[in-house]
């Protein structure tokens, strides 16, 4: 059986550094995430940190209509290849920030949650049976979205705008190395109801069918991250305050507010 390494950015003393996640606390690294790194012999307590988001990734893909069963409950016919967005680098925010609604929007804003594909190395039109050795590993993502912007204009759809704002786009608080995605389960927690729980093996496009499509789209680059698309249950946080947890096992849990 794989072990499983979680790994975390994080900030101490001004500083901004990575380690291996344990259950108490976190063995400092040094190097590259990505490539060679090593321990220093330093732990820090988690309590003494503050966690980052677990990459910078230099562009996060967002695909659209990527399992079976909500194809089947809008009625939709499933795609013959991926359909994906780009969401801007700057709406990355970490786990247990508070995400605010921006001022130029008064509508409805929606939580999706989703498994989160880290990229470990440069890769370009690879094929399928290799995307594992391209993948660093997997996390938790919250991929909030405007939801009255998406379709308001009829001539176009603005995905990137609707979720694109800044803080939209948490993920973490890990990435962990050493799982098989299609064994996970996602789930929602929304003011301390689920309203999410479905399979990843329900996906259309599994994630190494993802990493090899889109790197035949576009180069992907260690720290980017594709979001692998929500299934049912997706809903609209309407309290002033809302507290929303991505919960994925053998990952760990994505904990976010959203104020209005």
């Amino acid at each position: 059986m794989t072990e499983i390494t979680r790994w975390v950015r994080f900030r101490h003393d001004e500083k901004v550094g990575f380690g291996q996640l344990t259950s108490s606390s976190i063995v400092v690294h040094t190097g590259d995430m990505f490539g060679e790194t090593r321990p220093t012999g330093a732990t820090l307590a988690l309590d003494d940190v503050e966690l980052l988001a677990p990459t910078e990734p230099s562009k996060i893909i967002a695909l659209w209509n990527n399992f079976h069963a909500l194809a089947a409950k809008l009625k939709s016919p499933e795609p013959p290849e991926p359909l994906y967005l780009l969401k801007a680098p700057t709406s990355v925010t970490a786990p247990g920030a508070v995400v605010t609604r921006p001022s130029s929007y008064e509508g409805k804003t929606t939580y999706e949650g989703e498994l989160g594909i880290v990229i470990g190395k440069t890769c370009t039109a690879i094929a399928p049976e290799d995307a594992d050795d391209y993948i660093f590993g997997y996390t938790c993502t919250n991929d909030i979205t405007a939801a009255d912007i998406l379709n308001r204009d009829p001539t176009f759809a603005q995905w990137a705008r609707a979720k694109g704002f800044d803080g939209y786009g948490p993920f973490g608080p890990v990435v962990a190395s050493g799982l098989d995605p299609a064994s996970l389960v996602v789930r929602t927690i929304l003011n301390g109801v689920e309203r999410q729980n479905y399979p990843i093996a329900d996906m259309i496009v599994s994630a190494q069918g993802l990493v090899s499509k889109i790197s035949h789209d576009m180069t992907l680059l260690p720290g980017d991250l594709i979001c692998c698309g929500t299934s049912i249950g997706v809903g609209v946080m309407k309290e002033p305050v809302n507290t929303v947890t991505i919960a994925i096992d053998g990952i760990g849990e994505l904990t976010n507010e959203f104020r209005q």
